[in-house]
């Protein structure tokens, strides 16, 4: 058990610091919004990472292959990644129109119910993740035997080592509240909307050229 420990750990600091959409998102999140919304958007995250851990170990080889096989499910992520972007943008563009008149209390609303969902959609959404936590499976498996208690104890590690790395990031980021005027926060908001728009893009990008998937892919013909 204390070696599956040592082996989740690395990987745990590792996942956290993959520079995606969950990642810039959540320091926006920190920074506007503070520790509590953050956190609650962390979970979110978390969750869609225990269902996708749970669809690649209870899946079939059939459902491995469709996905790693059907670009589709890649165009479809990315749309949805591209559309959730540019509408928050475009959002935001008729708000600092009356910047001057917003207070900063109206642009850091939590709601943390939908911070929540926010944060489990965002990462749904990114088949890749899905794919990634295959090839981990498929590495790691045959080394844990594929006894269950090991991969959950295994896993567990990773995603816990994973929320206490996030919260050290969260904590960081909240230091910059101070510096959240209306004029900064939107700044910040349009640049998370525009990255958002382009991991989309790279997401269907994946989609369209399915032979740039040479990792992923390798790590799933082990399988076969």
């Amino acid at each position: 058990m204390i070696e599956d420990i040592i082996t989740g750990i690395p990987l745990g600091i590792f996942l956290s610091f993959l520079v995606g959409p969950v990642f810039f998102v959540l320091l926006e999140t920190s920074a506007v919004k503070g520790f509590r919304a953050a956190f609650v958007f962390d979970v979110g995250v978390v969750l869609a990472d225990i269902l996708f851990i749970a669809v690649a170990y209870f899946s079939s080889y059939r459902l491995i292959q469709t996905i790693k096989n059907d670009p589709a499910i890649f165009i479809f992520g990315g749309i949805m990644m591209l559309t959730y972007g540019i509408i928050s943008f475009i959002k935001l563009k008729k708000v600092s129109k009356n910047i001057d008149e917003i207070a900063v209390e109206e642009l850091i609303k939590k709601n943390y119910l939908s911070l929540f969902f926010k944060g489990f959609f965002l990462n749904f959404i990114n088949v890749g993740v899905l794919l990634f936590w295959f090839m981990i499976l498929i590495t790691i498996g045959p080394k844990l035997e594929l006894e269950t208690s090991r991969m959950i104890v295994f896993f567990s590690t990773v995603l816990l080592t994973y929320l206490i790395v996030d919260i050290g990031k969260i904590l960081l980021a909240k230091q910059l509240r101070n510096q959240m005027t209306p004029s900064n926060i939107l700044k910040i908001k349009k640049g998370i909307s525009i990255l958002l728009v382009i991991f989309g893009l790279v997401l269907m990008f994946q989609g369209w050229f399915p032979s740039d998937q040479k990792l992923v892919k390798k790590a799933l013909e082990k399988i076969e």
